[in-house]
């Protein structure tokens, strides 16, 4: 009876007022549900919504005493006006008709209609802190034909309603503000209300900092590290290049989940940072094994540079000399480099010291047997045994044949001797001066580590 009383008449296409001068007023409230997804790299918002409107319909009243106190009926949407309340910034593929939801119809014409509703909306992300990163992603709401001459739009509440929201692995809600704004468009004159809701979120960032983060930092302390490996080996170059390599897989990885902006992800320029920084410490790692390297052929250690890394640095980084034993202290290392240094010079002495014999051979280089010689050696002879002790002059003489061909190959083994020391000496200070190197980079990539991580930390906090 009462259904058919209030739509004998009436006309659902026509807006229910009874001034067509007057505006509509319709009221707004949005229920965030659920935040499904949010696609960075295309830049769209998927939540679950509840959208409710209410508004009086000025032709659907009737007087409940007449009918048995009924004072509010449910009936299905498509029977009576609805605003024609549109989500602007829907990003959808297809534009699907609002869900045919009953809507409660009260004795004053108040029409109440909830509608669940799946959006898809466009937002702007900013990844340039990523992970740590912030958005705010909007939701307009408006009406797609009616003015705000015609249907004024009102929020029921100051923010989005957040009571039922079921949290997102993550992103953290942060509140959910409403504004509304009335704009005048280029093609009309007159105005045109609408509601924004703002959705605050914070990315959690604990999945990245895990899986995205700790490796980097864990794999750039390997850097430095590579500095420290001995010359000899043959893996300095080796760990570099494969730590380039890993480093470039997780730079592979953030790149496929960010949109391609102009803006770089804050663990993006870390990870840049550090390649960069790799490679700088591989092709530094390759020149000090050239420096290692250097033998017979270098040329002699510049007086600065071994003032500067053999006298100062040296000491500084704690280096000794190559060769060391690790385990042995740098007194014994001295003492034993002291008396392998004196024993040529100790050899030198007794050779000299052996016989007061100076030159038993001419300086042209002719043997001549020398008469004083051989009185002198009879004289010492007689002195040590107390008697006379001739020695023939004809045996004499072959002594000193003898004795020659003997200092000859003397002198040329002292001669190589001596030469060989001079550039096993100067090999031993290249490779010193590639170790000092080698220690002064460590310390300060290790450095640049280190404040590179304190750096992204500090921009998480």
């Amino acid at each position: 009876m009462l259904f058919r009383d209030l739509f004998e008449n009436y006309s659902n296409a026509l807006r229910p007022v009874e001034d067509t001068d007057r505006a509509l007023n319709v009221t707004l409230q949005i229920t965030l549900s659920q935040i499904k997804d949010i696609d960075e790299r295309n830049q769209i918002l998927t939540a679950y919504l509840w959208i409710r409107q209410s508004w009086y319909d000025a032709y659907l009243m009737w007087n409940k005493d007449e009918y048995d106190g009924l004072d509010s009926i449910r009936i299905p949407s498509n029977m009576v006006w609805r605003p024609d309340i549109v989500l602007y910034n829907k990003a959808d593929d297809e534009f699907s008709e609002p869900v045919n939801t009953n809507v409660v119809l009260r004795y004053d014409g108040k029409i109440t209609w909830d509608s669940p509703a799946i959006t898809k909306s466009s937002c702007v992300v900013d990844v340039s802190y990523f992970p740590f990163d912030k958005q705010e992603c909007n939701l307009t709401f408006g009406s797609w034909t009616y003015n705000g001459n015609q249907v004024d739009i009102i929020n029921a509440m100051d923010t989005g309603d957040l009571s039922d929201f079921v949290e997102n692995v993550e992103w953290e809600m942060h509140g959910m503000p409403a504004v509304k704004n009335v704009i005048t468009y280029g093609c009309c004159s007159e105005p045109y209300p609408d509601i924004t809701f703002t959705l605050i979120l914070k990315r959690r960032s604990s999945f990245y900092i895990f899986n995205l983060l700790i490796p980097c930092v864990m794999i750039s302390f390997l850097a430095p590290l590579g500095f420290y490996l001995p010359a000899d080996s043959g893996e300095k170059v080796s760990l570099g290049v494969t730590v380039l390599l890993a480093l470039t897989v997780f730079q592979l990885m953030v790149a496929e989940s960010m949109p391609p902006s102009e803006s770089v992800p804050l663990i993006g320029k870390y990870y840049i940072a550090t390649m960069t920084m790799i490679t700088a410490s591989t092709a530094l790692t390759i020149i000090i094994m050239n420096i290692h390297l250097c033998g017979a052929e270098a040329k002699a250690i510049p007086r600065w540079a071994r003032v500067v890394i053999l006298d100062y640095m040296s000491k500084i980084f704690f280096v000794y000399d190559v060769g060391e034993n690790c385990t042995s202290s740098q007194e014994e290392s001295d003492t034993i480099s002291q008396d392998s240094s004196h024993s040529y010079d100790d050899f030198e002495k007794e050779q000299d010291f052996h016989y007061p014999l100076k030159n038993p051979v001419s300086a042209a280089g002719d043997f001549v047997c020398d008469m004083d010689i051989h009185a002198n050696l009879n004289g010492q002879a007689e002195g040590d045994k107390g008697g006379q002790c001739d020695i023939p002059r004809h045996l004499y003489c072959n002594h000193c044949i003898h004795y020659r061909v003997l200092a000859n190959n003397i002198e040329y083994i002292t001669n190589w001797y001596r030469e060989q020391k001079s550039i096993s000496h100067k090999g031993i200070e290249w490779k010193k001066v590639a170790k000092v190197m080698d220690r002064f980079f460590m310390w300060v990539f290790f450095t640049m580590v280190f404040f590179m991580s304190i750096l992204i930390i500090a921009k998480a906090v």
